[in-house]
């Protein structure tokens, strides 16, 4: 495939999503007008492919149902109205408000408003903390359907011996392992910071299992017509796979990164060194992630610790002060 035809082809791309953004149907003042600035400024443009995809998704169903309504117009109740409809799905309520938040900050840098609404809103608390974190009981489950040497265990195994997310994931060839050591250059990052590089040691059980997983192909996730998997094909696969081993609906790949955490943080490995594995740059983030380990495991460690204290404290014969009687003998 020539240069040439690349350079075109990814023109014609430009130009269609040019008309996909709706700049010919749209009125000025209007929440469609603001999308259309902000996906041609030089902000949407400094954003990752992933990011885009992932904040598009959430900006076209807005634009959707409120897209003809004027920017000015968008006030605080309204904004509590649209966060009431989402009531049944906290955590998607948190993302459209963040989103939000970030659209009418840029309305206020382009002159459509003086304010932004949206940072008076509270977001909704979520009982289940994001993600929810698998527990042994759930990988046990799906390593018992889903047999070694299948796709669905090299995905597992990926997931939960890396620590990494799926856009990561979906990345990781045989070119990445180099003595002994996955090495992984995140996808996600801080704004205006490098990607994070690690060098992740190969756990046992997932050298076994890339050891077993044919030559062929350099990605080791690749769909069944042989192509690499993206990102979000990859996680409504993989969370099909754990509905077939009987998994509650929510068992999706960023859990077995919290999974991860949580072994790390049971093995007594220090915040340091999960975010040595998982590539987190803040401590807060490690306790975050950590938050679901087991407790009671901890709880029986520290009460074995604690017997075993009071167990050598009685061995100690206690000293026994001398009676008036022998001092005077």
């Amino acid at each position: 495939m020539s240069q040439r035809f690349l350079a075109a082809y990814h023109t014609a791309l430009a130009k269609r999503d040019k008309r996909a953004v709706g700049i010919e149907q749209t009125k000025p003042g209007t929440l469609g007008a603001l999308l259309v600035d902000l996906y041609t400024s030089t902000e949407w443009a400094n954003l990752k492919e992933v990011t885009q995809g992932n904040y598009r998704n959430i900006y076209e169903r807005f634009r959707a149902e409120y897209g003809h309504n004027q920017v000015a117009g968008l006030t605080r109740n309204a904004i509590q109205l649209m966060m009431a409809d989402k009531r049944a799905t906290p955590g998607a309520a948190r993302n459209f408000l963040k989103r939000l938040r970030t659209l009418l900050d840029f309305a206020v840098d382009r002159g459509y408003r003086a304010d932004n609404p949206a940072r008076t809103v509270k977001a909704p608390t979520t009982a289940s903390g994001g993600f929810r974190a698998w527990t042994d009981a759930d990988i046990a489950k799906f390593e018992k359907h889903h047999l070694a040497g299948s796709r669905a265990r090299l995905a597992l195994a990926l997931l939960l011996y890396t620590g990494q997310r799926r856009s990561d994931v979906v990345t990781m060839g045989r070119q990445h392992v180099v003595d002994g050591k996955i090495h992984v250059l995140q996808l996600k990052g801080q704004k205006g910071r490098p990607r994070t590089r690690l060098a992740i040691p190969l756990h046992p059980i997932l050298k076994r299992t890339l050891d077993a997983e044919p030559k062929a192909n350099m990605t080791f996730l690749m769909t069944a017509f042989g192509k690499p998997m993206s990102a979000a094909g990859f996680t409504g696969w993989f969370v099909e796979q754990a509905k077939a081993a009987g998994l509650p609906d929510n068992s999706s790949p960023h859990g077995l990164r919290k999974a991860a955490a949580r072994r790390l943080a049971e093995s007594g490995c220090s915040t340091h060194q999960i975010a040595a594995i998982t590539g987190h740059k803040s401590l807060d983030e490690i306790e975050h992630y950590t938050r679901s380990a087991d407790q009671e495991r901890l709880a029986e460690a520290a009460m074995k610790t604690l017997t075993r204290g009071r167990t050598v404290n009685r061995s100690v014969k206690p000293i026994v002060k001398p009676s008036a009687k022998s001092l005077k003998s």
